[in-house]
């Protein structure tokens, strides 16, 4: 029998959840819940995006700011989505019809980004794995020449048996189930992947001239602070740490009850801030040594990553193997979102049909690869189609990133703030011990991240426009 939580009960906030599935399989420790949740958090968005943002608005001052938000808004709805999918043991659809059937639409709309972007992502994974080919099989000098990514993008057969190839890989993880296949491979993943981005980072400051470089990305210039910092930031923030598509809700879902939902959100928000910390500090030193402290060298989206840096590791004294290190790392960060993605999706479909679990993952899988060839073409055969004026995977990138997960996230906090009440989500991270961030996460629950998210929606709308 479900409860529901009725919104005018005074005492709504007191009620248990207790209608879950106890037998659904969950994480079997803490530290497989934070790492799982950090490998999900930690992604192409860590290596790639926060180092050229980074770069863009500031270097110190951008690192600051992200920090301030990440432990501020990040951690209010990190807590939040986790506590969700705790209490209820449900993925985003059926987590948020527990809470109050009449507010269920929200969970589609988180469950629709992932369903989104799922696809799109396999896509740049299949890039990843291509260069990680390319640099094992001592070819790197012809990724460093120019036209050579663009060559390969625009090939309309060799991307997509790269993405099928990393929609597999994936794939093979979810079949696994939770604990033989997410949590082992993300206790493995997560600790190899950080030790990996140091190592590549304390390398990247003994090349010549990335000092400067690397004082540039820690040191803030408050001359340099504008609204556009804080926006961009927040941007990121959102990217980086799985918020606002239900994985959060899910990997909550599969949480021990007796686990310190708090200590649990800051371990994880250390992993991600690191993850990125050192993609940033591997990454612009490097590249501003190689273009002689040229800013706009940093600022090529995905450019940086499969253009810039090949050209950076061809002039690198030990480039090639170094190359070959950090494509390792590039894909282990790929790897552990594009897991989350699709657990999130399996989860969604488990719930809502009484389908076997890999009959469903091999739906996914099959499906996904379907979707993902235009997304893939757009750059090829079908550059021609825009929508919106964009290529069909920015088009897809823009639609998830920039407007439904702010919305999603807005609409999450006044759930949360004005329906189910913030108790609801304090009591369920007080289930262990107290929640010493109490007062803070009320008034960013309530007040601070709804104008963040509405402010973040404008820009994003007037920015297309």
């Amino acid at each position: 029998m479900k409860l529901y939580a009725c919104p005018k009960d005074e005492n709504n906030s007191e009620r248990e959840y207790e209608n879950m599935d106890d037998k659904k399989t969950g994480f079997t420790s803490k530290l497989g819940f934070v790492f799982a949740a950090a490998g999900s958090a930690v992604g192409l968005g860590n290596i790639w995006r926060f180092p050229y943002l980074a770069a863009k608005y500031g270097g110190g001052i951008f690192l600051l700011v992200y920090i301030v938000l990440a432990v501020t808004f990040g951690f209010s709805l990190m807590v939040t989505e986790i506590a969700i999918g705790r209490k209820t043991g449900k993925s985003a659809v059926k987590a948020f019809a527990s809470l109050d059937r009449r507010f269920s639409f929200i969970g589609y709309i988180a469950s629709a980004v992932p369903i989104i972007i799922f696809p799109y992502y396999c896509v740049i994974g299949g890039w990843v794995i291509k260069y990680l080919t390319i640099y094992f099989t001592g070819q790197g000098a012809e990724a460093a020449a120019d036209g050579y990514f663009d060559g390969f993008i625009s090939s309309p057969v060799s991307p997509i048996v790269f993405t099928c190839i990393f929609i597999f890989l994936t794939a093979v993880v979810v079949l696994m189930g939770v604990q033989k296949g997410i949590e082992k491979v993300s206790t493995v993943m997560m600790p190899v992947l950080v030790l990996l981005s140091i190592g590549i980072a304390v390398y990247s400051l003994t090349i010549d001239g990335a000092w400067e470089g690397f004082i540039y990305y820690i040191k803030p210039n408050f001359s340099d602070f504008s609204i556009k910092t804080v926006v961009a930031a927040m941007g990121q923030l959102f990217y980086s740490m799985s918020l606002a598509m239900g994985i959060m809700i899910t990997y909550g879902s599969y949480m021990r009850r007796e686990d310190n939902l708090e200590g649990s959100v800051r371990q994880i928000e250390i992993f991600d801030t690191a993850v990125a910390f050192f993609s940033g500090m591997m990454i612009i030193p490097a590249v501003y040594a190689f273009s002689g402290g040229d800013k706009d060298a940093l600022n090529q989206g995905a450019g940086l990553m499969f253009v810039t840096l090949p050209k950076v590791f061809d002039t690198m004294y030990g480039g090639k193997l170094v190359a070959a290190v950090f494509f390792v790392l590039v894909l282990l960060a790929a790897l552990t979102s594009s897991i989350s993605l699709m657990e999130t999706i399996v989860s969604i479909f488990s719930d809502k049909l009484k389908v076997k679990r890999w009959v469903i993952c091999v739906c996914v899988m099959l499906i996904s690869a379907e979707v993902a060839v235009p997304s893939s073409l757009g750059y090829g055969i079908w550059s021609d189609v825009k929508l919106l004026g964009r290529s069909i995977l920015d088009f897809f990138d823009f639609i998830s990133n920039n407007i439904m997960m702010p919305i999603t996230a807005l609409l999450t906090c006044i759930f949360v703030a004005f329906v189910i009440k913030p108790k609801t989500i304090e009591d369920e991270v007080e289930r262990t011990e107290n929640f010493r961030s109490k007062k803070l996460y009320r008034i960013m629950i309530s007040f601070v991240c709804p104008v963040f998210l509405v402010v973040i929606l404008i820009s994003s709308v007037i920015g297309y426009v």
